[in-house]
Parts: C-alpha cells; sequence; structure tokens
C-alpha cells in the first residue's frame, strides 16, 4: 500500500516551554518519579496489549476475507448491494483520483450520511482547494445521497474491514485526513491511517450502551484504548458519551463538543418532478386532518393502525401517512392491508388518493424532510417496541411540527432532554396505542394546544441547531486540518 508521508513532529509557538538550565537534584525528585516511569510503564504494556489484539483481528479478517467475498455476492443477489458499483466494497475504485490534496469523510448509512452533508459543504466553501471524498456502506443511502452532494464531491461504497480491501483503498484514494461519522471505528481502517500517517476525527462520536459494555471488556479494552489513541479530535454528542470515550482511555485533549450534527438540516433542491408530487399530494391533503407516522420498524405499524382505527370511529376526514423505516416494508404493510379489505395509497405507484383512502403508504427514500411539511403532527417512530433506539426528531421540529416520540429513544435520548429542557412542549413522550391516541386526538380537537406544541419545537430546533455546522468546521481546522492541509 502507498501511504503518505507522517507529518511532522516537533515544537511551535503553541509548544510548552523548554528548559534549558538543568534543573537540581532533589531527594524529592526520585520519590515524584517512580509513579511516572509506573504509569509510563503500565502505558506500554496497555499499548502492547492492544497491538496483539489488533494483529488477532487483522489475522481474523484476512482468513475470514473469502467468506466475506461471498456474503457480498449474496447481498448484491438479493438487490442490498449495488449491482455494478459493488466491486467498491473491496477497495477497487470506479472513479479516477484527482491530483491535489483530499479529505475523506465516512458515514455508515443514510442519517449519518445526511448529518454529514452540511460538514462537506462547509468544508467545501471554505477550502475549494482540498478534494472530497464521502463513502457510504449501505445501498439505501447511496440512492438518496448521490443526488444530495455537491457536484465536486467523489462518491464510493466504503471498503469492507479486511486487509486486502482496506490497503487496496487507502493505497488508491491516498487521504490526507478522514472524518468518521459516528461510531464507525474500524480497526484495520483507523490502524491503516494512522501507519500511512493519516489525520483521524471522530464527528458525532458515540457508543451504544451495548457497544461501550462490549468495548469495556478485558479482551476488547486493550483494542479501542489503541484506536482512540490514534484520533486527533473526537466530538462527542453528549457529556455522558464524552465519559464513556474517556473510560476507554481517550486521549482527553483530543475530546471537543461542537453540538449534535443532526440538528443541521441542511436544504437541498429537489427535482422539478419531485417538487411537482409534492406540491400534488399537498392539494389532495388540503380537506384532510393529517398526521403522519415516521421512520416507524416492524412491529410499530399495529400501533399506529390501531391509532388510525380508533381516529377514524370519530373523525372519518383523517388521513394517515405511514413512512416504515424501510421501504420493502411500506409495501408489506400495504399488501397486509389490502387482504384485510382495507382501502390504501402506495406512493411509489404515484397513486391519488381516492375517496374511502385514508391510509397513504410511503415506500419511497429521500422525501421524510419534504413530507414533514404535509402534516402538523409527526410520531416518530424507532422508539415504540423495546430494542429500538429511536430515530432524529429534529427533522419534524424543523419543519413545524407537533413532535410525539415514544421512550425506546436509543441514544436520540440525548436530543429529546436538550429539546424539552428548552421547551417542555417541544417533544412529547408517549407509551402505547392508547395514550398516542389519546395524545393525536387531543392535538386535533385543540388548535391552540396544536399550534404551541408546532411552535415549541421549531423554536427549540433553531436555539439547538445555531452554529453547530460552523463549531464543527473550527474543531476540525484547528485540530487537525490546518496542519494536514498547508
Amino acid at each position: 500500500m502507498g501511504c503518505i508521508r507522517k507529518l511532522p513532529v516537533g515544537p511551535n509557538k503553541h509548544s510548552p516551554v523548554q528548559f534549558t538550565t538543568p534543573i537540581p537534584k532533589s531527594p524529592n525528585i526520585k520519590k515524584k518519579t517512580l509513579p511516572k516511569q509506573a504509569e509510563a510503564k503500565a502505558t506500554t504494556m496497555a499499548v502492547s496489549k492492544g497491538e496483539l489484539v489488533y494483529k488477532i483481528y487483522r489475522a481474523l479478517t484476512y482468513g475470514l476475507s473469502p467468506l466475506l467475498l461471498l456474503h457480498l455476492h449474496w447481498r448484491r443477489l438479493r438487490r442490498m448491494e449495488h449491482p455494478l458499483r459493488w466491486p467498491e466494497r473491496l477497495g477497487r475504485p470506479s472513479l479516477p483520483r484527482p491530483s491535489g490534496q483530499l479529505l475523506w469523510f465516512h458515514a455508515v448509512s443514510l442519517g449519518e450520511g445526511m448529518a454529514a452533508i452540511p460538514v462537506i459543504k462547509y468544508c467545501s466553501r471554505r477550502r475549494p482547494d482540498v478534494n472530497i471524498l464521502m463513502t457510504t456502506t449501505t445501498f439505501s443511502a447511496f440512492e438518496v445521497l448521490n443526488n444530495k452532494l455537491p457536484a465536486n464531491v467523489i462518491y464510493q461504497f466504503a471498503p469492507l474491514d479486511t486487509p486486502a480491501a482496506m490497503n487496496a483503498f487507502l493505497g488508491y484514494w491516498k487521504p490526507n485526513a478522514v472524518v468518521l461519522m459516528e461510531s464507525e471505528l474500524w480497526p484495520n481502517l483507523i490502524m491503516g491511517a494512522s501507519k500511512c500517517g493519516i489525520g483521524l476525527a471522530l464527528l458525532n462520536a458515540r457508543l451504544s450502551a451495548k457497544s461501550f459494555r462490549n468495548w469495556s471488556r478485558p479482551v476488547l479494552f486493550p483494542l479501542i484504548s489503541l484506536l482512540l489513541s490514534k484520533f486527533s479530535l473526537i466530538a462527542p454528542l453528549s457529556s455522558v458519551q464524552a465519559i464513556h470515550f474517556q473510560l476507554l482511555q481517550a486521549p482527553p485533549f483530543s475530546i471537543n463538543f461542537c453540538g449534535d450534527l443532526k440538528y443541521a438540516v441542511d436544504g437541498y433542491e429537489l427535482l422539478v418532478k419531485d417538487v411537482r408530487r409534492i406540491e400534488d399530494l399537498q392539494k389532495q391533503l388540503s380537506q384532510k386532518r393529517v398526521w403522519m407516522a415516521a421512520s416507524i420498524h416492524p412491529g410499530e405499524e399495529e400501533i399506529m393502525l390501531g391509532v388510525h382505527n380508533l381516529l377514524m370511529q370519530t373523525d372519518p376526514d383523517i388521513v394517515t401517512i405511514i413512512v416504515p423505516r424501510h421501504p420493502q416494508h411500506g409495501r408489506d404493510i400495504a399488501q397486509e392491508l389490502l387482504k384485510r379489505g382495507q382501502n390504501v395509497t402506495l406512493r411509489s405507484q404515484h397513486e391519488k388518493l381516492i375517496p374511502g383512502t385514508s391510509i397513504y403508504v410511503v415506500d419511497t427514500l429521500g422525501e421524510l424532510r419534504q413530507l414533514y411539511q404535509l402534516t402538523p403532527i409527526a410520531v416518530v417512530g424507532g422508539s415504540f417496541v423495546p430494542g429500538l433506539a429511536g430515530h432524529n426528531i429534529s427533522e419534524a421540529a424543523a419543519a413545524g411540527c407537533a413532535v410525539l416520540t415514544g421512550h425506546h429513544v436509543g441514544h436520540f435520548s440525548q436530543m429529546v432532554r436538550e429539546m424539552q429542557q428548552l421547551n417542555p412542549l417541544s417533544v412529547m413522550q408517549v407509551s402505547g396505542k392508547l395514550e398516542l391516541k389519546n395524545t393525536v386526538r387531543e392535538l386535533f380537537g385543540d388548535s391552540k394546544i396544536l399550534e404551541s406544541r408546532q411552535m415549541a419545537a421549531k423554536e427549540a430546533f433553531h436555539a439547538l441547531s445555531n452554529s453547530v455546522v460552523a463549531n464543527a468546521w473550527n474543531l476540525l481546522n484547528f485540530h487537525f486540518l490546518r496542519r494536514v492541509f498547508l
């Protein structure tokens, strides 16, 4: 693998003062240095253990590479990988590398990729001389993000974390710096980049409770400590996340806050046909009382449909928009409703709402932000069934919806807490079908309560989103970009 030159390290105007006058010996000095020697020895042993665990991981991923390749082909046959660009997952490029310096952003999926786009655009404006490469892992992210990135940004699928794929990727693209989003802590990526002197940053850094427990185990703890030591910047989502990273021995100087990038709801231009479709749907809904259940997971559709049926008993003008997390789930819901004899409109079929149809199922990707503009009430799913971890509520708040969500919100609990601290009316957490039905009915029945919740959500969003992208850029620039991109 062709590695770039390591960054020079040496004293500068910010370095600590260096004393040239010999310090006289003192009986106390020996006593003070003993603990330091012991600490240095312990640190060396920890690094050695981490390197040993990494060598085992590297050997395992090397040995499992043939099976991972078969799994990749299996995913391609099931349309879970791009039919033509799947070789990019093996580190094989489909585009030429432009000359000059290159900054690599990596996000696993759609949500993390959407959070990265405002930072990418900001970086592109501030440093137009730097090439930007964006990678994601999932096909669903590609389908949406490919049309939302600036034209000058190179988009590729991320390589598997195997030695061959990662070496091929780093050897071809030769990035000067890497910005990882949220929890993308892949050992071969991080160690390979570090070996080549490539700067590393982790934005919106977070670990789920399960991941934190796993990394804290005696076997994996030396490895995560080694990986985190390679980062120049770790920007955690919250103070709790910062503590988690510190407990895993991330360097204290690398941990800095910029705010949650999920608040950076970036504006982008829609295609003319998409604008017309949204406007057409808005006209169809103009005389209806609309509420939306967004980003729902399997098991939650029964709750939402149950609420819909209860509301219909007293208000026949209700229309429920259901937006599943995955499009195929939407098609499955529509088929099940048709079997029950209920009328349903499926968005991908470009069908119009006909009299007697009160359920509109969205089985497309990339339209959620525009759909929020069509409803005064948004119920954000992924939060009503144990084991789920919530979804981004800021998009609904930005659109001026009254925001409802369940109690199983995972790391989004920080976002819920922040908005509620600014205004208790901004987000309401509810439990189960009956409470959700009563809440939606109350909002439809009292326009003043509905408007106050809509306003509270929008104001809380604007207060929290202010300057978050600029803060992220300032941290990136101060901590390592200004040293990398001279």
